[in-house]
Order: C-alpha cells, then structure tokens, then sequence
C-alpha cells in the first residue's frame, strides 16, 4: 500500500519518536557522521604502524635469505610451504626501496591495504555502507591481521588475493559472464600461490559458488566449467610445490594440537566480542535493537550462509587438520585466511542493529580503546622473538679474539637435516638470520633441539676448544635449545668455567672461559 506525504511523515516521526538513538541528523551533521567512518578506518589500520622499527623476527630472515642471492636463486631457496611468488615480488621490491628492516615491510603494508578496501568492496554487495565500513574496521584491528600486515611474510598478499577471490563470487552472484567467472578462478589459484595452508577456503568458496547458481543450472554449468578450467590452469605450478609439503609435513611441525581456546580467541577477535555483547546489551535497554516490523520477512538466509561459510568453514577445516592429524599447522598466522569471513560475519551481527547512531558508536568506541591499549603497551611494539640483540651481542663479545660461537638454530626443520660446513653456515636456511644479522666469527652450527647430529659436532668441537685453550660462546633459545645448552654446560666442566652473559628475547648466550692449566 502506498502511502501519502503526510502518512509517511507521520510514520517516521513516531518511528523515530520510539528509537531517540535513530534520529535523522541535519545534511550537514549526516556529512559529519559519514566522514566517521573513514576516519576510524583509518585509526583501526594506524595499529599496524606501532611494531614497524621492530627486528626481523626467525621466519621474517627466512624471506629475506630466499631472495638474498639475487632473482635467479630464488626457485632454489623456497621453502616447501609456499609458492614463490611472494619471493619475487619482495626481491623486487628491494630493487626499488632497499633492504631495511621497515623497506622490507613495505610490500606486505600495501597489500593488507588493498585487503581492507576489497573487503570493504566485498561487504557492500552483502550489506548498508556503515556496515561496509565497520566489516572493514573489524578485520583491520584483528591482532592477526595487525601482525600480518608488517610481517616480512607472504600472509598479507595471500589474504589479498582471498578478499580478491571473495569479492568476484560475490559480484558473480548477478552476473552470468563466463569472464567473471574465469576471473574468480584465477583469483581462488592465487590464494595457493602466497601460501599452501590458504587452501582451507577452496571449499568454501566452492560451496558458495554452488549455491549462487543453484536455480540457474545451464549458466551454472557453464560457468562452473570456465572457472574450473581457470583454476586448473593457474593451479598447476603449485603441484609439486603442495605434494612435497604432504612428503615432508612432520618435519614442520613445531607447537602441539590446538584446543578450543585457541579457536574461541580467533572467532572473537580480541576485544570484539566484549564490545558486540555491550552494544547489544545497551541496544536493549533501550529498545534500539528491536527488528524492523517486517524484518522476519525481510530475513535472507542465503546471507547468513554466506557469512558462516566464509567466515567458520575454513578455520574448523584448519583446526580439524591441526587437531586430528600430526600436522599442527593451527599457528597464529595462519588463521588469517578466515578473518575476512569471520568479519563479515560480525558484520552479519551487527547488520540487525536498528539504530544508526547506534552502529557508529560501537564502531568508535572499539577503535579508540583498542588504540588506547595498543599504543599503550610495551608489548605492541614487538614483533614476536627476534635473534638480532644476541647475534649483535655476541659480534661485539667474540670480535675482540675471534671467539667462535656455538649456535643452535631456530627452526625446527634443523633437527632433521645436517649440518651446513662453518664456511658456508649463512648459505644455509636453518640460520638464515645470519644471512641478514651478521657474525664476523667463525660459527659452528647445532640443530635446535639435542640429537646425533649435535653431540657429533658438539663433542668433536668441544675436543678441539680443549686442545686449543680457547674461549667461545654458546648462544641457542633457552626454552627449545635448553637440553643443548645443558650438555655443553656439563660436557665442557672440565675443561672450561661457564657463566650467562645475557638473555636477548628468550636467546641466552653463555660465555666458557677455560680453566687455567694445573701444575703436575
């Protein structure tokens, strides 16, 4: 039923009579409230700025020995967890901007911002443009996408080209091109290029792209047939890469199986879900949260489906794998394929907000504390255990006579390979921190935890120091290298005193001195 000027105006006066926080601004103060939104955006991403002088932590040296030798070695020096794709384009960023610790955060900044404005794009096909903004707000202050998007890592371009894969199924939702189609093939193959463990939202998107084209089977077909070939296509090159990490997947695995801690704290995103709990519950008192007088009409299940399979469909995959096989890949950043879809799905939430005004406040109010607490923190300004102060501690101890310096390494693939010769110790990716922080003294290289390969090198080093009278350092993680650092402790009693010079994030370096020589 139609109704006339007056009735309308009648209808939004009581309307907003019954909701004071839904009151229509004046045009000037709608502009005002409009333009809050990019400027908490902005705020939200201003988090990921608090660690960026910070040291290159372990897997952050890693990338930078993949592309140290130059473009032509890079093939050879990837790892067996990702394409090398991200290599290249740091190599070529360095080209351009340099080497320095923030230089080589560049690239992954740029792309997390690309990230955001495409779940921005994604999310006002699904939803209001204040719900866009606050979707968009959400996934910039999660603690996963703050890490990502200065990590030295190629997690920041694979959630790029998730967003990017996102955003095409969703615009194929009205569109029957076999173009568009092809495109989001392409998109959902590049997810794999940054990082194999992304794979967990192929099926995802695959279930979405079904129940778009459900009613229209010839253009389905069609174009499910088109963006399967695209995928295929563009899916090739990562094969070899994908089967090597099934053949060598133990020799990976350092954390035990996650438990249902770990994925509540990732589905709630920090202080979110305290602050949709306190709106929801003010939205209440005040009667502002109530559902529109038609809204179980209105009601579309397709986009809650959407949200939900986006959004729990990859990090239970992920978790599942991580908790029921001897592959325990449920790490911090990895997660970070399913934070645009567990955004959206707050985003979902927050969508059955009837007030405005109402959404706006949320939306400030989470930016300014996280901020607050962020930029507060001691804590924010690290970015995770770096080995820079003990390797620069240990030049400046061992150069004054050429003390060499026994080193464990931090990754935990060391302990299943052998070690490189002390020559070419920097050529090798178990201490790739040295291809970055260097040592002018001779280093002998241990794996990191204790087994053959270490005593074996261990004691034929330890006969040699004795032989010599010579001083030297140990320097190896004090939690995971602990059973090394015993051992040296005990088999080198005899011959020299030991004593901690010092506890660098976690990398403890100890200083054997030998005894001096007993008279017959």
């Amino acid at each position: 039923m139609q109704l006339s000027g007056a009735d309308s105006q009648v209808q939004n006066e009581e309307h907003q009579g019954s909701d004071p926080l839904s009151a229509s601004p004046s045009p000037m103060g709608g502009r005002v409230l409009r333009a809050l939104y990019p400027l908490a955006l902005a705020g939200a991403m201003s988090n990921w700025f608090i660690a960026l002088r910070a040291p290159l932590r372990l897997d952050e040296t890693g990338s930078y020995w993949q592309i140290s030798k130059g473009f032509s070695e890079i093939i050879s020096r990837q790892g067996s967890l990702s394409f090398p794709a991200y290599s290249y384009i740091l190599w070529f960023s360095t080209k351009i901007i340099g080497t320095s610790e923030i230089a080589l955060r560049v690239p992954s900044i740029l792309a997390m911002m690309g990230t955001v404005y495409l779940l921005y794009l994604a999310a006002r096909e699904l939803f209001e443009r204040d719900i866009a903004f606050i979707a968009a707000v959400i996934f910039s202050l999660d603690p996963i996408v703050v890490f990502a998007s200065i990590d030295i890592r190629p997690y920041a371009f694979g959630v790029l080209a998730t967003n990017a894969a996102i955003l095409v199924l969703l615009r194929l939702r009205r569109s029957s091109s076999n173009w568009l189609a092809a495109l989001f093939g392409l998109m959902a193959a590049s997810i794999v290029w940054f990082h194999f463990l992304f794979g967990v939202i192929l099926p995802p998107l695959v279930l979405c792209f079904i129940a778009f084209k459900f009613r229209g089977r010839k253009t389905s077909w069609k174009q499910f047939i088109v963006a399967f070939g695209a995928f295929a296509l563009a899916f090739l090159p990562v094969i070899p890469g994908l089967m090597g990490v099934f053949r060598t997947g133990k020799t990976h695995v350092y954390e035990s199986a996650p438990n249902l801690s770990d994925l509540a704290r990732t589905l709630e995103s920090g202080w979110l879900f305290f602050f949709v709990c306190a709106t929801g519950f003010v939205a209440f008192l005040i009667h502002a949260a109530r559902l529109q007088r038609d809204s179980f009409n209105r009601f579309e299940g397709w986009l809650f489906l959407i949200c939900a399979s986006l959004g729990l469909l990859p990090i239970l995959i992920l978790y599942g794998v991580s908790a029921g096989t001897s592959l325990h890949m449920f790490t911090y950043y990895h997660r970070l394929v399913a934070i645009p879809g567990i955004a959206l799905c707050w985003a979902f939430v927050l969508s059955r907000l009837h007030s405005r005004n109402l959404r706006l406040l949320f939306c400030l109010a989470l930016v300014a504390t996280t901020a607050c607490l962020s930029f507060t923190s001691p804590f924010s300004r690290h970015h995770e255990e770096s080995m820079k102060d003990a390797i620069e501690f240990a030049e400046r101890n061992a150069s004054v006579d050429n003390a060499p310096v026994v080193m464990c390494s931090g990754f935990v693939e060391s302990d299943f390979a052998a070690m490189p010769p002390m020559e070419r110790v920097t050529d090798s990716p178990y201490f790739a921190p040295l291809s970055y922080y260097r040592l002018s003294v001779p280093v002998i290289p241990l794996p990191q935890l204790i087994n053959d390969e270490t005593i074996q090198v261990g004691s034929r080093f330890l006969k040699e120091a004795a032989q010599k009278h010579e001083r030297f350092l140990v320097a190896a993680d004090k939690f995971r290298s602990s059973s090394t650092l015993d051992w040296f402790t005990e088999n080198a009693a005899a011959t020299h005193s030991v004593r901690i010079l010092g506890n660098f994030h976690g990398m403890e370096v100890l200083e054997f001195v030998p005894r001096p020589a007993q008279t017959p």
